[in-house]
Formats: structure tokens, sequence, C-alpha cells
């Protein structure tokens, strides 16, 4: 059985496919197995796993007969992972070498749940390590403690599912699936309920995966209805964290999360469709008055000026009506 499955979702990627790939080979080993998600790529990227499928040991490569998404695409992996541990790659990002090994051994030392690690950012010629918001290293932590508060950057703050390792354990009977019907901000509401419902976490000093900024393809980069699957997506969190036992602990870092994406997205909006900007803000007029309301008066009492000023406004004009 292998130690480690990596799934790589892989849609229209054909540019950085090769780079992925390549990265892929130089951390083979007789251990490790590799899930390549082509999911119905339009481009030369099934040429190119056509290709590359026979220089990486222990790969096989999935077919979507149509495009799912990668939701869909990383939970088809997880259902042909037979690895202790599980890792994902998006298509356009890549290893350096010995950094799959270096996880699995960390994680191993370990015993946790779960690890995640800090990443390398790559805009053209540039790079930035980022790292991990954890409050400890190379030791294990209880998940729940990586949520609050809500006034300091957290490890939900770090919704990078690619950047980590995780325990097969935490996938069994149907659990740590992404949610399908969202076609972005999958990864938020994944991050969450990792910490919601595993027993144990750790930070590893690693940053030998490098995320690919700016490429033209990516989710982060479209104009059109997609944009707004975060609405959904913190609906939902909302809604589990309200039942949640410590629901009184991580509701105020819910909300200051969602209220902090929907400014975000507010400022962002003359970039979207105009049909796209005008939906964003009567989604999110409703979506503020559904937020439990003494929990959003606290948050955006300790909000900057700006932002306070535009949410308030927004949720009096949603009350009005």
């Amino acid at each position: 059985m292998p130690k480690l499955s990596v799934v790589v979702p892989l849609h229209n990627v054909g540019p950085y496919a090769p780079d992925t790939l390549r990265s892929l080979a130089d951390n083979a080993a007789d251990d490790i197995e590799f899930l390549l998600v082509d999911d119905h790529s339009t481009d030369e990227t099934p040429d190119l796993l056509d290709r590359w499928k026979n220089r990486i040991p222990q790969a096989t490569v999935i077919r979507h007969e149509t495009n799912l998404g990668v939701a869909q695409a990383r939970n088809t992996g997880i259902d042909a992972a037979t690895g202790d541990y599980v890792t994902f790659l998006d298509g356009d990002d890549w290893y350096a070498p010995g950094h799959l090994r270096a996880m699995v051994t960390g994680i191993h030392r370990l015993g946790c749940d779960f690890a995640r690690t800090d990443h390398v950012l790559s805009t053209g010629r540039e790079r930035q390590v980022r790292y991990a918001p954890a409050k400890e290293r190379d030791t294990v932590m209880d998940p729940r403690d990586g949520i609050a508060p809500s006034s300091m950057v957290t490890m939900v703050d770090y919704p990078f599912v690619p950047f980590g390792i995780y325990s097969a354990s935490l996938f069994r009977d149907g659990a740590g699936r992404f949610e399908t019907k969202l076609r972005t901000a999958e990864d938020r509401l994944w991050i969450w309920r990792l910490h919601l419902a595993a027993t144990s976490y750790a930070a590893l000093s690693l940053h030998g995966v490098f995320y690919r900024r700016g490429v033209t393809t990516s989710l982060t980069q479209i104009s059109d209805n997609r944009q707004l699957d975060f609405i959904p997506s913190y609906d939902l969190l909302l809604d589990e964290v309200s039942r949640d036992r410590d629901a009184d602990r991580f509701l105020p870092k819910a909300v200051r999360t969602y209220c902090a994406m929907i400014a975000f997205h507010l400022g962002k909006s003359d970039q979207y469709e105009a049909a796209v900007g005008k939906r964003l803000r009567r989604d999110v007029t409703d979506a503020l008055r559904r937020m439990p309301q003494q929990v959003l008066d606290k948050t955006l009492a300790t909000m900057d000026t700006p932002r306070s000023t535009l949410l308030r406004s927004l949720r009096d004009t949603g009350k009005a009506a």
C-alpha cells in the first residue's frame, strides 16, 4: 500500500503542466502514488498527461467525461486514493525535489491528523516565502485552537488545501469531501471543516511547494458568477458553526472573515461583469441580514471605518427594504 496519495486536478493548464508533472517525477518513490485527474481539458493537457504518465512512477490518469470543477476532481482523486496520507496539488503549481518525502516524514513523526506547510509564492521570476500563521512549529496542537480569536490571523485564514498533508482517516466513509456545488471558495469551507473535525494538527517548517500567481486560467482571475460562490460557502460555514459546541467561541471569527470577504469582493466589483457586480451587492445585502446580528454589530465595531461604514449601509438598506 502506498504511504502517500497525491491528488492533482488538471483543467486546461497546458502551458504550466510540464513544470507540474516534472516536479512529480522528481518526487516519485515506490510508496507514493500520483492520481492525475483530467477534468475534461480541451487544450493540450490530455496529450501532456499521455506523454508524462509513463515517466512518473505510480501515476494513474483519471479522466472526467465532462468538466465537473476542482471540487469534484479532488473528490475523484480522494475516492481513488489508497495511501496512508493524502495531499493535493493544483495543476499549475509544482514541488521542489524531496518535498513529498519531507511532508510524510514530518506528519509520521508527529502522529497527527494533518500537517500544514509554508509555500513559495511565484510571480513571474519573483519568489516569496509565505508562512502558515501557526502559533507553534513542529509540535502537535489542537485544530480548534487554530481557529480563534477573531482579532488575529489564524490557520483558517490560510485556506490553501495543497499546502498540507492529511491522514487518510479523515476521508473514511465519505468524510472530508469537497462541496461540489461550490465552483470557488470551496477551499475556505473545507479548511474550516477540517479544523472543526480533526483532533490534532501541526505546522511543518517546510516550503517546498510553489504557488503560481497570476495564471489567466485560474479561478481567482474569473469575472463571472463563479466569483459569488464565496456567499453560499460562508452561509454553509455560519450554519455549521452556529450548531457547533463552540459556537460562541467561533462565530465571531466566522462572521469577521465573511465580512472581510464581502468587503474584498465589493472592492474589486468593477472588475466583474456588470450583471455580476449588480448581483453581488444584492446578494451580500441579503447575506448581512442573515448573519447573527449581535455578532455582526460587534464585528463592525472593530473593523476599519471605510469597510464598516460600507457594510452597515448595505445591511441597513436591506433592513429598510
